[in-house]
């Protein structure tokens, strides 16, 4: 395949990128700084990528950098098979209710802008006949819980684009995969608990790109999430209020 990865030099992008690349897959960098993007680059070559990895500036916070990396990635890679997106900005809830400039940042970060640039790839993936566009959201979006109330909010709203996307393009080519994992154990999570079914992200790598594979709507992983998420979808809201999960 030809993906283009939008945070693919660090955590689960990295693990992914990687995984990409040792299969021989062709693969096209997004995001910031630019001297992470060279050593992810650099990294990814000597795991298989023969034709080297070419890369383009993207950050999330400016939209006027999303069509300039856009054309740069179809510029490099021709049709693009699919698209991977797992950057984001993640708080707890105790530092996000004490910074609301930081809120407002993440908030708009993961659903405003990252609905704008997926409405850029939209338009490009069907534009070339269809490909797929694989997008990182949350277990934390699927229900209102405590501990992620602003941060899962977030989440919650994308899943929902991601969700329409699927039910309107997918007779039109454009395959939509949105991914949701549960705790992993990244630089993001660093410094708190792991709680049972905590993922690596090598796992959450594999699971994602047998995902993209098969066309798969909606994953959950590591896969004890999906149950587990069942069973917090039906829990009546007097006992939400009564738990801490």
């Amino acid at each position: 395949m030809k993906v283009a990865i939008l945070g693919g030099t660090t955590g689960m992008g990295r693990a992914i990128a990687r995984e990409l690349a040792a299969r021989g897959d062709s693969i096209f960098l997004l995001g910031m700084p630019e001297d992470e993007l060279v050593k992810s680059a650099a990294d990814l070559g000597q795991r298989g990528c023969k034709d080297g990895v070419k890369h383009a500036i993207l950050d999330l916070l400016d939209p006027a950098t999303f069509e300039p990396a856009v054309e740069a990635t179809w510029a490099a890679l021709g049709r693009v098979d699919a698209v991977v997106i797992t950057a984001g900005m993640f708080a707890t809830q105790d530092k996000l209710e004490e910074d609301l400039e930081f809120t407002r940042k993440m908030l708009i970060v993961n659903y405003a802008h990252l609905v704008v640039f997926c409405e850029h790839l939209r338009r490009r993936l069907l534009g070339q006949g269809g490909g797929t566009l694989c997008v990182f959201s949350s277990v934390a979006g699927d229900r209102g819980r405590k501990p992620v109330a602003l941060y899962g909010s977030s989440k919650a709203g994308l899943s929902h684009y991601l969700e329409s996307l699927d039910h309107k393009y997918r007779a039109q080519g454009l395959v939509t995969v949105c991914v949701k994992p549960g705790f992993v154990k990244t630089g993001m999570t660093q410094g708190l608990k792991p709680p049972p079914f905590a993922g690596e992200p090598e796992q959450v790598a594999r699971d994602v790109i047998r995902a993209i594979d098969r066309g798969k709507p909606v994953l959950y992983t590591p896969w004890p999430w999906q149950f587990v998420m069942m069973v917090i979808r039906m829990l009546p809201r007097f006992v939400m209020r009564r738990v801490g999960f």
